[in-house]
Formats: C-alpha cells, sequence, structure tokens
C-alpha cells in the first residue's frame, strides 16, 4: 500500500475530474468559494513545475440551471442543452478568474466521445492537449453537451475523465466527489468501513454500490465511477477515488480514498475509446469463420463474412459486430453505407470489385479501426 501511494505522489502527468455536486450549491449556480479552493489545490500541485494537470470539470448544466430559472436539473436533452449552453460560459469564466490569481491561463477543450473513435479528431484532441500543457497552460475539459445526445448520459464525466487519463498518457487519474472513497456499504450507516486498496474487480464483489450524488445536481454516482476507475485501470492508469475536500491529501500520496491499481496494459488510444464512449449505430451479423478471424485471429473484416445488417449508419460510424446468435464479439468504424452492405453479403473482395469497382476490394472493417469485445 505505501509503495502505491508512493507512486501517486511520484506521478507527473496527473488528470483530475470533479463533479457537479463539488463545485454547486444543490439549487444549481456555480460556488465561487468552492471552485476557488479546488484551483488553490491544483495551483499548488503544479507549482513547482514538474507535475502536469488535466482537470475534466462537470457543472456546465448545473451552472446553468439558476441563471435560466430552472429549479432542478431538467430530464429533457433540449433544456439539458440549453443549460450546458449559459452554464459553460459561466463555467470557465469561473476557472479563468480563479486561476488567474495564480498567473496561470486556462484552455478550454470540449469533446464529444463518439468524435474520439474516429483517427482524425483523436490525433487532434491528443496533440491539442500536449501543446497546452507545453505551453503552461491549464486544459479544462469537459463534454461538448451542447451538441451531445447520448453522451449527455455520460455518467457525469466520470467514464470521459478515464479516457482523457488514456488519451494524455497519464501516470494518475484522481476522482473526486462529495464522498471520500468506495465503502464495504452504505457509509452512513454504522459500522462500515472505507476500502483503502483495490487490486481487480474481485475486490469489490461484495461491495453495495449507491447511485445518487446527494448534491442532487449530477448524474453521476459511485457506480459510474467505479466503472471509470476499472477503464483507467485495465488502460494501465492508477486510479484515486476521494473525495474534493482530500484532494490535497490525495495528490500528495497520503492514505485518503480508494486507491484502483492498475490491472492491464496500455492499448491503442483510439480504440479504448471506440470500445467504451462509441454509440453503435448499427450492427453486422458475421458467419462462424469470421467470427473466428475477427476475435481470435485480431484480422480485418471482409465482405465474405458477413450473413446479415440491422440499423442505418453511415462510412466512418461505429457499428456492432455480433455472432450468429447476437452476442456483441467487437465493435468497429465501418467503410459503407448501411444500404450498401446488403449486395456486399457473402461476396469476395475480387468479385465486388469486377461487378463494382475497385473501390469496393476493401475491408468492411478495418482491423485498425476494430476492438474485440472481451465477456
Amino acid at each position: 500500500m505505501a509503495r502505491a501511494r508512493q507512486a501517486v505522489s511520484e506521478a507527473r502527468r496527473i488528470v483530475v475530474k470533479v463533479g457537479s455536486s463539488s463545485l454547486t450549491t444543490a439549487a444549481g449556480g456555480l460556488d465561487a468559494d468552492r471552485v476557488d479552493a479546488l484551483v488553490n489545490v491544483l495551483a499548488k500541485v503544479r507549482s513547482g513545475g514538474e507535475r502536469e494537470l488535466v482537470l475534466v470539470s462537470s457543472g456546465a448544466i448545473a451552472a446553468g440551471l439558476a441563471p435560466l430559472g430552472l429549479a432542478r436539473r431538467p430530464r429533457d436533452l433540449a433544456r439539458q442543452q440549453a443549460a450546458a449552453s449559459v452554464g459553460q460560459g459561466l463555467l470557465m469564466a469561473r476557472y479563468t478568474a480563479s486561476f488567474a490569481r495564480y498567473g496561470v491561463r486556462v484552455g478550454q477543450v470540449l469533446l464529444t466521445s463518439d468524435d474520439m473513435s474516429r483517427r482524425a479528431h483523436h490525433r487532434n484532441a491528443s496533440r491539442t492537449l500536449d501543446k497546452l500543457l507545453a505551453m503552461g497552460a491549464f486544459p479544462v475539459v469537459n463534454e461538448n453537451d451542447t451538441v451531445a445526445t447520448d453522451e449527455i448520459r455520460f455518467g457525469d464525466n466520470d467514464r470521459l475523465a478515464a479516457l482523457v487519463a488514456h488519451l494524455v498518457h497519464a501516470d494518475l487519474l484522481v476522482l473526486l466527489s462529495d464522498v471520500d472513497g468506495v465503502y464495504d456499504g452504505d457509509p452512513a450507516r454504522p459500522g462500515t468501513s472505507r476500502i483503502s486498496l483495490v487490486r481487480g474487480p474481485k475486490d469489490l464483489a461484495h461491495v453495495e454500490i449507491g447511485s445518487a450524488g446527494k448534491a442532487g445536481v449530477g448524474t453521476g454516482g459511485m457506480v459510474t465511477k467505479i466503472e471509470a476507475a476499472s477503464i483507467a485501470a485495465a488502460a494501465g492508469v492508477p486510479v484515486v477515488l476521494t473525495s474534493t475536500v482530500h484532494a490535497g491529501d490525495a495528490l500528495a500520496g497520503a492514505d485518503t480514498g480508494t486507491y484502483f491499481h492498475p490491472t492491464g496494459r496500455r492499448s491503442a488510444d483510439r480504440l479504448l475509446w471506440l470500445q467504451h464512449a462509441s454509440t453503435p449505430q448499427g450492427s453486422l451479423t458475421l458467419d462462424d469463420g469470421a467470427v473466428r478471424a475477427v476475435v481470435e485471429r485480431r484480422k480485418s473484416l471482409l465482405p465474405a463474412g458477413i450473413a446479415g445488417v440491422e440499423g442505418e449508419f453511415s462510412a466512418g460510424d461505429p457499428v456492432e459486430l455480433r455472432d450468429h446468435e447476437g452476442r456483441p464479439v467487437a465493435r468497429g468504424l465501418v467503410n459503407f453505407d448501411a444500404k450498401e452492405i446488403p449486395r456486399l453479403i457473402g461476396r469476395s473482395t475480387r468479385d465486388l470489385a469486377r461487378d463494382l469497382g475497385p473501390e469496393y476490394e476493401r475491408e468492411v472493417v478495418h482491423r485498425d479501426d476494430l476492438v474485440v469485445l472481451h465477456p
């Protein structure tokens, strides 16, 4: 355990995620004192010049509630997006003013999860974040809620933070909320205790996980935080989950919160986004030979291996690859529109090139745009 906490204190590049409940009042609207308190900690951590920080910040929708006269977070997407539009500007203005006390410039980075599966967008986001850090700016990342659809219910940015940690090759992910770690039961009940170290999923098999934040202004909960921690840990990034008031102690390597030990190695960045953040727009059913080729031999999906198609999608969209029983086995970015697929089914690329033209002599899903889904 001491070695794990030492790794935290020695982490050079860190992604910190903060939830809405840590930045706003229960009625909506930013709490300037809370924002300043968080910035005080973050500015101190990076002041020596040896540590780089990226902040993934929720709070845009919550910040927009009071200015728009909304008593609580709306359920319909249109009003959520309206609140995000108003709140995002207020959130960044607050961060800009707060960091200015330390002479630190803030850079806003708005991401949509589906875009991050695409090569060019992923590469551009990575370059932007690297350049902001190199130039001494402080990146503040949020999901682009004003245009997001399904992503707006992404888990209060917890999963986004895990993916950003992988994107920037972080040495550590710190998830901050209003709970000071994972407990072996309801923290409000007597007799429950904090779990200091999680080595893998088995360590949490007996734990009751709550879902609602007590402030009522965010969408996250302990479920999404543990999912995010598991994603990051499986991708080789250690995680500390604790409360915002303990942020300074956590970043210093003190025994606070719950430490998630890395359980896997880093994979191709973009494929992690494809697996955990993309929303499939349709599906392709594969024959048994294609399933073996894709899953076991990590080959591209060719037209000859397709047995069926469902959904409406365009070239470049994420699709699910299924076996003949309908079980998802992989996910990938498709090279053809859905309406083109039926005439490709079961045919060789050579035949297709002869009958339809040379542009059809290619994979339906290239192996570089494909990730196998492990059960």
